[in-house]
């Protein structure tokens, strides 16, 4: 299945709305990034930790759908975050990978680095896959 960046931010605004840019949305990898913006920031001047969330929980539902069928819609089930260190400089790079792909649900792993490259936070997601209901 193949998605750009304007079906996504239509489906799904929020992405959008805090700002997460797409570089590469394919079934093996999704790679976003997250701009920083004070709008974003917490104490010390880092990307806030809701906001890192916000990113990953986006690559991930990009990431399980185009590895599942055709017009299923993603919903996160489960979320685990490991905050190895702050995220600061000019935003957050997000790649996001299928561990395992089911037939209903995606299990994904999202690293996310700083600009340095160096790894700041771990996200693991399973994301169920939703068929919209014809009609609804």
């Amino acid at each position: 299945m193949t998605v750009t960046a304007e079906e996504i931010y239509a489906l799904a605004p929020f992405a959008e709305t805090i700002g997460v840019r797409f570089a590469t949305i394919s079934a093996p990898e999704v790679r976003a990034r997250l701009d920083y913006t004070p709008a974003l920031s917490t104490t010390g001047g880092g990307l806030h930790g809701g906001a890192l969330m916000g990113l990953a929980d986006v690559a991930a539902a990009v990431c399980a759908a185009v590895n599942g069928p055709e017009g299923a819609l993603p919903a996160t089930m489960q979320s685990n975050t490991l905050f190895l260190r702050p995220v600061r400089g000019a935003g957050a790079f997000a790649t996001a990978r299928p561990l395992h792909v089911g037939r209903n649900t995606v299990t994904v792993e999202v690293d996310i680095n700083d600009e340095q490259d160096t790894q700041c936070v771990r996200i693991t997601q399973v994301v169920a896959l939703r068929t919209p209901r014809s009609g609804a």
